[in-house]
């Protein structure tokens, strides 16, 4: 043998002793093991001599040397060497996912198989990947959530089976399926504007969005998370996206509101008829007025009809002025009771307040209360709706008059309005009174059916805090130090 060959033999001997992959001969008939690299023991836990003379077969998982034997697809032949992943039992019992190399050794003369030399090495991080990856793959084909994998140029590379049913797409076709497919216009718009670029800088991106079902020419309202995906090297790869079908929860929240607001409504047409006899001695005042002037022209033109027709201009500028009082009564009742959807917009509080301070006179009187408006003359305008803001300061309002309630002979009491602006820039509105305060447990004031009323219904204040909440806002209820109570609550300034 030459000194070249007798050096490089000697490399290899050493390359071979120093290797982490473990490199093994094997007797062809029942793959005992002759010899094994010091590997053995970092792979196995084994000395060399003590697996030297054990089978492979003994060390092979049960599953997994039948496999072998016959040649499963997981014992791939290339070029003379099969490759086999499968499980080896180590010294201390456990099985560990082993990646081998097998090469027969024959006579170079004879042809007979005399061994077998395999190189082995370590495969449990990525078979356990694999399978993970695997599991995960299974639990998002089953999710019911639309799952979406987007390349970075917005094509849409993997949808899951969920996604597909319901938007009825495939990506599986020759034109490329791009993500605008899957949503509508304006949703596409808030990915590109918003959604995608802030999962790119923060990772992820959590909002409402409208995906399109095409086949069926249906939108799908969709929580939807939007993630981000890099390589190694902090690159871009991907984008996933992860939509929950809201359509049935979106459905239920429109009966409860439209259940919401059939109940608001009902609530005011209670307190219409509440007080309605107030409200009758309101109108009926202007109309006796008018009855009294248009009588009064009467007599005089049947008594000097040329003098009557030079004064009869003050008495008919009063008749008009007397109708339209009573009409502004009507007007008011019917817009109150009138059922509309919501609109938010702008609204002067003090032209509000001084408005059902006038609407609240004849109820007023009966029990002997005076109503104050006491808001500043500068206070910024609220961003609500107009009857529903009406409906809640009313409902205070006359909760705070049946309160204070007074005999005709004794000294009125009060109930006032009161508005400030606070930190924030929002309107805080109480409305005060002089009456006995709020029992111990108040709170349960704001429960629906439950009321300190003789004929209560314990729906006004539980409606209150609901429109309240709608706002933004919240309801509280105080006792006041100096006796009475105060109900508070915060409106914006601003859309």
């Amino acid at each position: 043998m030459q000194p070249a060959d007798v050096e490089r033999n000697r490399l290899l001997a050493e390359m071979a002793e120093q290797s982490t992959d473990m490199i093994s001969r094997h007797a062809p008939d029942d793959w005992r093991f002759i010899d094994a690299s010091p590997a053995v023991t970092h792979l196995l836990g084994y000395r060399v001599d003590e697996i030297v003379g054990m089978s492979a077969y003994e060390l092979y998982h049960p599953d997994d040397v039948e496999d072998f034997k016959r040649r499963s697809p997981s014992v791939s032949y290339e070029r003379g060497l099969y490759t086999h992943t499968y499980r080896f039992r180590c010294k201390d019992g456990h099985y560990t996912w082993l990646e081998s190399t097998s090469r027969s050794i024959r006579d170079p003369v004879t042809d007979e198989l005399k061994e077998i030399l395999v190189v082995s090495r370590d495969v449990s991080q990525r078979i356990n990947a694999e399978q993970a990856n695997r599991r995960l793959a299974s639990v998002l084909e089953h999710s019911s959530d639309l799952v979406a994998f987007v390349t970075p140029d917005h094509r849409v590379s993997q949808l899951n089976e969920a996604a597909r049913k319901a938007l009825g797409l495939d990506v599986s076709g020759h034109e490329p399926l791009l993500l605008n497919r899957l949503f509508t216009a304006d949703s596409y718009a808030l990915l590109q504007q918003q959604a995608l670029p802030e999962a790119y800088e923060r990772g992820s991106w959590h909002g409402e969005a409208e995906m399109c079902d095409r086949l069926n020419q249906r939108v799908i309202p969709v929580m939807l998370e939007v993630l981000a995906h890099r390589t190694l090297d902090n690159q871009l790869e991907y984008f996933s996206t992860v939509a929950r079908d809201m359509t049935a929860i979106k459905q239920a929240e429109a009966k409860q509101l439209q259940y919401q607001q059939e109940i608001d409504h009902a609530a005011r047409l209670i307190t219409m008829g509440e007080m309605a006899t107030g409200l009758a001695h309101e109108i009926n005042q202007p109309l006796t007025a008018v009855v009294n002037y248009v009588r009064g022209i009467q007599r005089r033109l049947a008594t000097d009809r040329d003098a009557a027709l030079n004064d009869i201009d003050q008495p008919l500028a009063r008749i008009g002025d007397t109708a339209l009082r009573a009409g502004e009564i009507v007007r008011r009742m019917m817009d109150f009771t009138r059922k509309s959807q919501p609109k938010r917009e702008l609204l002067s509080l003090n032209t509000l307040v001084n408005d059902l301070i006038g609407f609240c006179v004849s109820a007023a009187k009966r029990h002997n209360v005076v109503i104050e408006n006491r808001l500043p003359d500068n206070i910024a305008e609220v961003y609500a709706d107009r009857i529903q803001l009406e409906q809640i300061l009313l409902n205070l309002l006359l909760n705070g008059i049946e309160a204070c309630h007074r005999e005709e002979d004794q000294t009125p009491l009060k109930v006032w309005l009161e508005a400030s602006m606070d930190k924030s820039g929002q309107v805080i509105i109480s409305v005060l009174d002089q009456g006995p305060g709020l029992p111990s447990d108040s709170e349960r004031l704001f429960e629906q059916f439950f009321t300190t009323k003789p004929k209560g219904l314990g729906m006004g204040l539980a409606i209150s805090r609901t429109l309240i909440e709608r706002h933004g806002g919240q309801l509280l209820a105080e006792n006041r130090v100096s006796g009475g109570a105060k109900f508070s609550f915060m409106l914006p300034t601003a859309v």
